[in-house]
């Protein structure tokens, strides 16, 4: 992590009392591109998912001026077709959104994913369509391999980006 995001962001291991930043990003503004709000039972089950993956780990986004929960962040493998991949995703929450804290957040879990080793690529796949989330792949150092198509959630057919990290390179830098 550079300078200026450990100035902004640090991250710290999902918790069991972390439900709470589920629930409050299971907004319809908040789940726009990911196919609309869960029941409890389904943020229940991210829940335990995030506590218990098996490779990878899940992070809440706090703020390092004063230590406020900012949002999530986090990696997990996924098969792709060059072999298995880190994958990521975020959420920053409203009242946080626009200061650069999810792209320092991305570079952050890019060294996490870097230092956990086992995969040389970290790959981020947001909607086409949303503009935010494509801005912080392009900010934190990502680049676009192309378009691809995904169920998302099962069922619902989409079309995101396909950006991703080189591990195997030294961290970008800045914004």
């Amino acid at each position: 992590m550079g300078e200026a995001d450990e100035a902004k962001v640090r991250l710290e291991p999902w918790g069991e009392d972390d439900f709470w930043l589920l629930r409050l990003h299971n907004s319809p503004e908040m789940t726009e591109h990911l196919g609309g709000p869960e029941s409890e039972e389904k943020l229940a089950e991210r829940h335990r998912r995030y506590l218990e993956l098996p490779a990878g780990g899940m992070y809440r986004v706090v703020t390092a001026d004063d230590g406020r929960t900012a949002g999530a962040i986090g990696f997990w493998e996924r098969p792709w077709p060059e072999g298995t991949v880190w994958e990521t995703g975020w959420a920053i929450s409203p009242g946080f959104q626009g200061r650069g804290l999810a792209a320092a957040a991305a570079r952050a879990v890019m060294g996490r994913a870097r230092a956990a080793g086992r995969h040389r690529f970290l790959h981020a796949y947001p909607r086409v369509e949303h503009t935010a989330s494509n801005a912080v792949c392009r900010r934190a150092g990502f680049t676009l391999r192309g378009t691809v198509a995904f169920e998302y959630p099962k069922g619902n057919p989409i079309t995101s980006n396909d950006w991703y990290a080189d591990l195997g390179t030294e961290s970008p830098g800045g914004e």
